[in-house]
């Protein structure tokens, strides 16, 4: 419960504030927002409180009956909500694609894209288009989505006249990578890989893709923002792939956060007032955070870009 003796930092939030106290008194009617990864956990926190302050939601979610079954019961709890369900496959690159067709020819505006879905520490595994599971889903995955959904969100901007705010779901675990941060050479090199290894990679990536999409989107001079958050230290099913997390989740359960305080600095980044603006940042806590040195490597975020479009093209 370390939580508990948390300070507050310069946003007057702490690792002990919830979404919904972060997002107290804010009016989020006619924003669209696209959250991934929402059946469960931090997404379905996300979306739920993303609809109780007004948003639309849309959640493209891999099992559709899952999504349904999470729709109606946000619905059930706030008769108000506003939200879609729509099919996606983040380690499938047609499936994103297809998304991405049926979502820009829906008519939607689309304000907030949050990537926050993610597998962890699973085994060796390809990816549908042969790439190591776990960069394909947290990092190829996102980036691809982001890049078909960009000329949407920049429509939107421009005729909301309101900022557009990108949110990627990081973690701490991006500080324990391999030696070299990403392994270009190596990304399905299975006897290198290791399943945390390989999780703090895409994490990592994660915050390197936030950081270059922000700077090209300052040189455009758009008006869409793009940031990282480390949820914090939460138990959700990510552990599903990793025994000892598993194990040391339920006997240390009651000094993690809830999934109500973990989801907090991704609405607090989606929607406060105070981050208008705010770009290329890593925050946690609801507050901009230092990230490892990895991550502020402005050439490897360059690096990583041209990679993974290479990977996407």
């Amino acid at each position: 419960m370390w939580w508990l003796f948390s300070r507050k930092g310069p946003s007057g939030f702490s690792a002990a504030s919830s979404a919904e106290e972060v997002t107290q008194d804010i009016d989020a009617s006619g924003l669209t927002a696209i959250v991934t990864g929402a059946t469960s956990g931090l997404g379905r926190e996300t979306a739920r409180v993303l609809a109780l302050r007004g948003a639309h939601v849309v959640m493209p979610v891999r099992n559709v009956k899952a999504g349904h079954r999470v729709k109606e019961s946000i619905v059930k709890e706030i008769p108000t909500a506003k939200i879609d369900v729509m099919e996606l496959d983040l380690s499938s690159m047609a499936s994103i694609r297809k998304f991405a067709t049926e979502y820009n020819s829906s008519g939607l505006p689309l304000n907030i894209l949050i990537n926050n879905a993610a597998v962890m520490g699973c085994p060796f595994t390809l990816s549908k288009d042969n790439i190591e599971l776990q960069f394909a889903t947290n990092h190829i995955g996102h980036f691809l989505l982001t890049n078909l959904l960009l000329d949407q969100m920049k429509k939107t901007a421009i005729e909301s006249k309101r900022e557009g705010r990108i949110v990627n779901l990081s973690s701490l675990a991006h500080r324990v990578s391999y030696r070299e941060g990403i392994q270009f050479d190596k990304i399905n090199d299975e006897s290198s890989y290791g399943g945390m290894l390989a999780y703090g990679q895409s994490k990592l990536a994660n915050i390197l893709h936030a950081k270059e999409l922000s700077r090209r989107l300052k040189e455009e001079g758009v008006d869409i923002t793009a940031n990282s958050v480390h949820p914090g230290g939460v138990a959700t099913n990510l552990v599903r792939h990793h025994g000892l997390f598993k194990v040391l989740a339920t006997i240390f359960k009651s000094f993690l956060q809830s999934v109500e305080q973990g989801a907090a600095t991704t609405c607090y980044v989606a929607l406060h007032p105070q981050v208008k603006g705010v770009s290329g940042e890593y925050l946690a806590d609801s507050n901009i955070a230092k990230p490892a040195s990895w991550a502020s490597d402005s050439e490897l975020a360059t690096k990583l870009w041209n990679f993974s479009v290479d990977l996407t093209s």
